[in-house]
């Protein structure tokens, strides 16, 4: 069975570019407390996915989670490198955006930040190769899937 591989589009949240492998989290994600910012790992313990690196790769989820204190643990991990390259959404999430901006901002670091519809990130699996690219307020985010399945 072939996927379909994009281009899709979606709203940007923060400008930018970034290629890399997908890791693809089923239920959103908290970064204060749930993210180690010295390693990029997931370390929410209740989280289905507890343990996955997030360091450089696309991060795909719903949303994120809870705190607003999560904005300023994602720009402390853009500026250590452990962050993600990117992020895409299923739902606006205006603390994830705000941490991205922070650090762009602060640290000239960026981690683009896109929104797309459910359905369209539902076609994106762990591994897949995707590249997005953010630039006043469009998003354009293309898969290249890991392997045929």
């Amino acid at each position: 069975m072939t996927r379909h591989s994009g281009p899709f589009s979606g709203r940007g949240l923060v400008d930018g570019r970034a290629q890399a492998p997908a890791i693809v989290l089923k239920e959103p994600l908290s970064f204060w407390g749930g993210m180690d910012v010295a390693t990029g790992e997931v370390i929410d313990r209740h989280h289905p996915q507890a343990g996955a690196v997030l360091a450089g790769r696309i991060l795909v989820m719903p949303a994120g989670r809870g705190s607003s204190s999560s904005s300023s643990v994602l720009a402390e991990a853009i500026r250590a490198g452990t962050a993600p390259a990117g992020i895409i959404l299923s739902e606006v999430d205006a603390i994830v955006a705000l941490g991205a901006l922070v650090a762009a901002e602060l640290y000239a670091r960026t981690c683009p930040v896109a929104v797309l519809s459910l359905a369209d990130t539902e076609l994106i699996s762990s591994g897949d190769l995707v590249r997005l690219e953010i630039m006043d307020g469009g998003a354009t985010v293309i898969v290249s899937p890991a392997t045929a399945r």
